[in-house]
């Protein structure tokens, strides 16, 4: 159980982000059908690039007005498999045109920038790569997480000219902590906050897990609409979920107002392909859209993601590795002496150290052995019978005991976090590890129990308009069970068990 409170939003995470009917107008959207390539849908800005009105250009051939290579790669992809994001640069009336293509089973969607692709944006990018590989040497050569983000923030806001770029990653509970920042002097510096849940709901992160960014170069954008309303094939909206030029949900266009930024991009950061964390870079003013800088982003992503995900996996085998030498070494104090408890708390390594406790008690019908700080016995007694209420077949953990016992509430001090080892419920066996309280202060980006605002009518809201510090302080948690120390904690439970049995 995380000790953090949980300010996500069920009715937010519900909004159809997907159906969004519109555009930013940085971009152009086609849709095609697979089988003849016949324009089916269109957005509304698509004559000033293919000289043709909207209407007009729906129900003909896409193939008169690309060039023959392009038409060729398209024709190529619409016989495949069902595809994402593959790139293409269309020439259309002498202009070249960056493309991205979306094939999916009846028909295809093709993005397209507003503007000529410039010759001169080749030289910017190679430019711009010589770059990115110096950053990238810097971020693989991290030795910690904090290092990488930190390393990324710093080349991340050199090479995209964001005024701010921060890297913050999620917790249990889908807050977002900034852990690292690089910014303009001038502004607001959010690094060590959280920010609630809410602020990126759930469909909304759900969405970084098939999009690897999200760019908007000017919030103050008018919303540009697809010709005609409903796809002809689906006879629905048709689904942007995958698509850079989607338009922005008002609440979040609102969201960055209340921050005083006017253009923004997020990057996701993957872990195991989860979600770990987010790059969020900020700008005061509009910044032109690029294919290029998007690229490059991406790009650092992955590096970003690799490196974080290979410093977890280390970590984590350097914990399985000193979990295990621990066990190995108490499991042969307990042999050596022919008594659990003796070889669990009387000896070299004891069973404390093996799960970072301050207290510990093994329990053998009415025989109690004790080692530590614990709760006055009449207090753990009463927590033995509710133990024994829960029927346990298997380990039980918390961080945050009086969550659950209400009784626990009064020795929060010693016992807040507990791990208790049935080790034969039959004969009322229980081994039984207990944390102490450790406060958690949590500084929020802003009040989150005022994350949302409902006008009267309690339909619509508003984002809070107010990002500055707001302290909170947590208590009755302890620290986290790892859950390293939990799998140890199930062998331990059969070995245990085992043992009971021999020795009766």
């Amino acid at each position: 159980m995380s000790s953090t409170p949980n300010y996500d939003a069920e009715f937010c995470g519900k909004v159809p982000l997907h159906v969004i009917n519109t555009i930013q107008p940085y971009g152009a959207l086609l849709v095609l059908d697979r089988s003849s390539l016949t324009v089916i849908q269109v957005s509304e800005n698509v004559e000033g690039i293919f000289g043709v009105a909207a209407p007009a250009l729906t129900r003909t051939f896409i193939g008169d007005y690309l060039d023959a290579e392009a038409l060729a790669f398209l024709q190529q992809l619409a016989v495949g498999m069902p595809t994402d994001k593959i790139p293409s640069v269309w020439t259309v009336q002498a202009r070249q045109f960056p493309a991205l293509i979306h094939v999916r089973e009846k028909y295809i969607l093709v993005e397209t920038e507003s503007t000529p692709y410039r010759e001169e944006d080749q030289h910017s990018f190679v430019s711009i790569y010589q770059k990115i590989k110096y950053s990238m040497a810097l971020i693989e050569a991290a030795a910690t997480t904090e290092e990488v983000c930190s390393a990324a923030a710093r080349e991340l806001k050199k090479v995209s000219g964001f005024d701010k770029v921060m890297i913050y990653s999620f917790d249990e509970e889908w807050n977002g902590t900034v852990i690292a920042e690089e910014k303009r002097a001038d502004m607001e510096s959010f690094l060590g906050y959280t920010f609630p849940a809410s602020d990126i709901p759930r469909q909304a992160r759900d969405l970084y897990l098939r999009n690897p960014y999200r760019f908007i170069p000017d919030r103050t954008y008018q919303p540009v609409r697809l010709y005609p309303v409903m796809n002809p094939q689906t006879r629905a909206f048709t689904d942007l979920s995958d698509c850079n030029v989607r338009g922005v949900a008002a609440v979040h266009l609102e969201y960055l107002a209340n921050m005083d930024v006017t253009a923004s991009m997020s990057t996701r950061i993957l872990s195991n392909d989860r979600l770990w964390g987010l790059i969020a870079c900020h700008h005061k003013t509009a910044m032109p859209f690029s294919f290029e800088l998007c690229a490059i982003f991406e790009l650092l992503s992955h590096t970003i993601s690799a490196r974080i995900f290979s410093l977890h996996n280390k970590e984590k085998h350097e914990t399985v590795t000193r979990l295990q030498d621990s066990y190995t070494r108490i499991i042969e104090q307990v042999c050596e002496k022919e008594d659990a408890p003796e070889g669990l708390f009387e000896s070299d390594q004891t069973a404390l150290s093996l799960f970072g406790a301050a207290g510990a008690l093994y329990v053998r019908g009415r025989e109690w052995y004790t080692s530590g700080v614990l709760p006055e016995k009449d207090k753990v007694e009463e927590l033995l019978l509710w133990l024994q209420s829960r029927r346990l077949t298997r380990n039980f953990s918390s961080e945050q005991l009086s969550a659950e016992f209400d009784e626990a509430g009064s020795y929060n001090d010693m016992a807040s976090g507990l791990l208790a080892i049935p080790v034969n419920t039959g004969k009322n066996e229980y081994l039984l590890f207990f944390r102490p309280e450790v406060e958690k202060i949590i500084d929020w980006g802003g009040n989150p129990d005022g994350r949302i605002v409902f006008e009267k009518d309690e339909k619509n809201y508003h984002p809070r308009n107010s990002f500055k510090q707001w302290r909170q302080i947590v208590k009755g948690s302890s620290l986290p069970w790892k859950e390293e120390q939990l799998a140890v904690a199930e062998i331990l439970r059969s070995f245990l068990y085992e043992h009971s049995n021999k020795q009766a």
